[in-house]
């Protein structure tokens, strides 16, 4: 289950030559206030420059304008408001997150994170059981690639070369920023059905989060909880 505040829960929890290893669950947490109520005003009031129409703002008219603006194809509007989001995934899901080039992104390096003093996270595959034969070969994988890794540190090689040895089930931290098109772009993509199941979970499950927060900009994506997919009739 993907974690909503941004602490993941562990799963299964080991050691491999006194180095503590742990498996633990993807988790988000919405950096930015994401006042939903003042980025539909402050969407509302650039839009209308368009128009010329400012004087017919009222308190409920930011909604319904930018649902006809978008439904019209006039997405640059909301790109002038951002979302920043922290994310606990693997590094397999970054590598497809970062394809997203209308973005900022920081991440954690393998390259300078010296696991052998940090201890290993790895993220679960929730299609795996805990114990259950793929998972526990999964296990074995990682317990190979760690004492590995170790190895290579002790030979003296540099955490950025002995990094080579490790999964792409290995957690990695990294902060995303998109705009509110960027971010439907994502959903768009990401929540898809031939979408990869472990960015989709993420996707799906921050999604909802950006439903609750942010009202109208992303209620017209339709959430099939038991397919953990999400499509949408206006496409970016």
């Amino acid at each position: 289950m993907v974690k909503t505040d941004g602490i993941p829960e562990v799963i299964d929890s080991f050691e491999v030559d006194g180095v503590k290893i742990s498996i633990i669950t993807p988790a988000f947490k919405i950096e930015d206030k994401a006042d939903g109520k003042k980025i539909l005003r402050n969407l509302e009031k650039y839009g209308r420059v368009c128009y010329k129409s400012e004087g017919r703002i009222t308190p409920e008219s930011a909604g319904p304008f930018l649902q006809n603006v978008m439904k019209r194809g006039h997405f640059s509007i909301i790109e002038h408001e951002k979302v920043t989001v922290r994310v606990i995934c693997d590094r397999g899901v970054t590598h497809e997150w970062v394809r997203h080039r209308l973005a900022s992104y920081s991440q954690e390096s393998t390259r300078y994170c010296n696991y052998g003093k940090l201890g290993f996270q790895y993220i679960h595959l929730s299609s795996y059981s805990v114990g259950s034969p793929q998972y526990e070969e999964r296990k074995q994988a990682i317990i190979d690639a760690t004492r590995h890794y170790l190895n290579e540190l002790k030979l003296g090689s540099a955490p950025q070369e002995a990094r080579g040895v490790l999964p792409n089930s290995l957690k990695t931290e990294i902060i995303v920023t998109h705009n509110i098109r960027e971010w439907r772009h994502f959903f768009y993509l990401r929540c898809a059905t031939g979408a990869h199941p472990q960015i989709r979970e993420i996707a799906v499950v921050l999604l909802r989060e950006f439903q609750k927060k942010i009202p109208y900009l992303f209620d017209d994506f339709q959430i099939d909880e038991e397919k953990m997919t999400a499509t949408t009739n206006i496409i970016t």
